[in-house]
């Protein structure tokens, strides 16, 4: 197939497009850098509203995880990059989609178990309703962004990401060095909820 990923610089795109050439599949790339145009990659800038359309021709399924990290501390400036990042990149990469002669057929959208909000010890399936506060309200308008490309038939994926762990980066990486260095603790009560 050929598959179209955003965010392939980032945690998980890192690790998705080894995985994805080495079946066999062909992987372009949505890239904000001025080195884009260079062969596999697609130049957009979310935050502009600007992406080149005619690099998406022929496209199968796309992988869309691009989004502002929430790794730092939530200012009102960082939260505003969190929502913007999301909302608008979904928006234009969906809408973008819908306008194709042969859209892909499907779209696997990156959204997080923040959807669910602080449930506390309610077992949660992905028909539970969204919870509230920050991350739920971002992950309710980061869904909705999708909606162009279900309005024009793309089946659209939700994928609900967790706490990702890997020696290699993300909050395994961060909680790793304190207990190699035999310092590590107790991290909480111990009663504190883990997806």
């Amino acid at each position: 197939m050929q598959i179209l990923v955003t965010g392939s610089s980032g945690f998980i795109g890192s690790a998705l497009i080894p995985f994805l050439t080495s079946s066999r599949h062909r992987v372009k790339r949505l890239v904000r850098s001025p080195s884009a145009g260079s062969a596999g990659t697609v130049r957009w800038d979310p935050a502009a509203g600007v992406m080149d359309a005619t690099g998406l021709e022929g496209i199968d399924a796309v992988v869309h995880l691009a989004g502002e990290s929430v790794v730092g501390r939530w200012t009102a400036k960082k939260k505003a990059h969190i929502l913007g990042s999301r909302v608008k990149g979904t928006r234009l990469l969906c809408s973008t989609l819908a306008t194709l002669t042969q859209p892909p057929k499907v779209i696997v959208c990156a959204s997080a178990i923040g959807y669910y909000g602080d449930r506390g010890d309610e077992i949660l399936q992905e028909e539970s309703a969204s919870g509230s506060g920050f991350l739920a309200e971002v992950c309710r308008q980061w869904e909705a962004a999708a909606q162009p490309a279900v309005q024009r038939g793309i089946r659209v994926v939700h994928l609900r990401i967790g706490v990702v762990l890997s020696p290699t980066g993300g909050a395994l990486a961060k909680m790793l060095p304190p207990f190699q260095l035999g310092v590590g603790g107790p991290m909480g009560h111990g009663r504190q909820f883990w997806s």
